[in-house]
């Protein structure tokens, strides 16, 4: 995994528990799901990465 992939990666997670936090803040939950969507995405591109890692 390259570090570029990796901070996108976690900028992404970051993002997506800032979205999460405000929703529930203002009990918007378009806003919530949004948050928790953009962590899902994240994550699953990081194993993703880890895989690729693991057959070089």
């Amino acid at each position: 995994m390259g570090l570029d992939d990796k901070i996108k990666n976690a900028a992404q997670d970051v993002g997506g528990k800032a979205k999460e936090a405000v929703g529930k803040a203002t009990d918007n939950e378009r806003l919530e799901a949004e948050g928790k969507a953009d962590q899902v995405k994240a994550d699953v591109k990081q194993a993703g990465e880890k895989v690729k890692d693991a057959f070089k």
